[in-house]
């Protein structure tokens, strides 16, 4: 049979012109047409309709578009905007960085006996030192809180400075975990007056992702300035102890250069700090972050993308109807 159909074919091909006669020809073709429609069906199926023999569909031109065509045109709006207000939130966060900046670039202020915690505001970042006896028996501990890769507490004790002063809170610093108990850091319980130098700050704000402090159980998770000056009888000012290069030959050199100099812990001083169970301070810097750059190009991506994806889809569909 293979050969009977492969001798059918030729002729449907080659035209009448390949037989004796156009008799001939007329007489053969109703045979090769029906042989080519047994393949077809056999191939296809009964029920196949070529796309050509279909009849054509018309659209409708005018139609109004779905929801998801007004959701995509809103989405480069809302990129837009939130673009536009990372350009002022940018703005405000370099300004601030600055203020902090030239506050920290100060002399240090003594602090005054009594402190209005309204006006701790306007002097954030403000270096300052004060005197007076750490209460350890009212020490509290927050954490848990990570320092380079260890886990450990933030260890805040009340200042009390007497002679008509007030009790204020002292973040002393990072302490690790094994030195929890006071019987384990002597030497980081220091007795007697002290001097206590560091950066006046703001209460802070709590991350909703953190959880309530228990004091009645002693677990602090972030430092509620409030909560804990009531706690411990202090007025709600908030110090930040500042820990600084040690180096004799800085003694007597000018405050500009010490405060060059002292930016930042010596690390062979925070490993001594730490094997002894003495808190490690905070550098003297800010430590805001400023990422409103990246947000700005994130948001323009986003507007200029999507964007172009609403053009292809409307521009598909206004072809599509025409």
């Amino acid at each position: 049979m293979g050969s009977t159909v492969r001798h059918l074919r030729m002729p449907a091909f080659r035209g009448y012109a390949s037989f004796r006669s156009r008799e001939a020809y007329l007489a053969i073709k109703p045979a090769v047409n029906y042989k080519r429609h047994s393949i077809q069906t056999s191939i296809t199926g009964a029920g196949f309709t070529s796309i050509v023999d279909s009849a054509p569909q018309l659209v409708r031109s005018g139609r109004r578009h779905g929801p998801g065509i007004i959701v995509l045109a809103l989405i480069p709006i809302t990129a837009f905007a939130l673009g536009t207000w990372q350009v002022f939130r940018l703005g405000w966060k370099t300004e601030l960085i600055a203020r902090f900046e030239e506050r920290l670039s100060r002399p240090p202020l003594p602090l005054p006996p009594i402190v209005n915690p309204e006006a701790v505001k306007d002097f954030d970042y403000r270096k300052v030192y004060t005197t007076g006896h750490l209460r350890h028996n009212k020490e509290m501990l927050i954490g848990p809180r990570i320092h380079d890769g260890n886990d450990g507490y933030l260890v805040v004790t009340p200042l009390e400075r007497g002679d008509h002063g007030s009790t204020v809170l002292v973040n002393r610093g990072w302490i690790p975990r094994r030195k929890k108990a006071q019987g384990s850091r002597v030497e980081g319980l220091p007795r007697g007056r002290v001097t206590v130098e560091g950066l006046l700050r703001k209460p802070w704000k709590k991350n909703i992702l953190t959880p309530d402090n228990q004091p009645q159980s002693g677990q602090f998770y972030f430092p509620d300035v409030q909560q804990m000056a009531q706690l411990s009888g202090s007025d709600a000012i908030w110090i930040e102890e500042t820990m600084s290069t040690k180096n004799p030959s800085l003694a007597h050199t000018p405050n500009v250069c010490r405060l060059m100099f002292s930016t930042g812990p010596d690390l062979l001083l925070a490993y001594d700090r730490e094997a002894k169970g003495i808190p490690i301070g905070r550098p003297a810097e800010v430590n805001l972050r400023n990422n409103h750059t990246q947000y700005i190009f994130t948001c323009c991506y986003n507007h200029y993308a999507v964007d172009g994806c609403q053009e292809n889809t409307l521009g598909g569909s206004a072809e599509s109807s025409t």
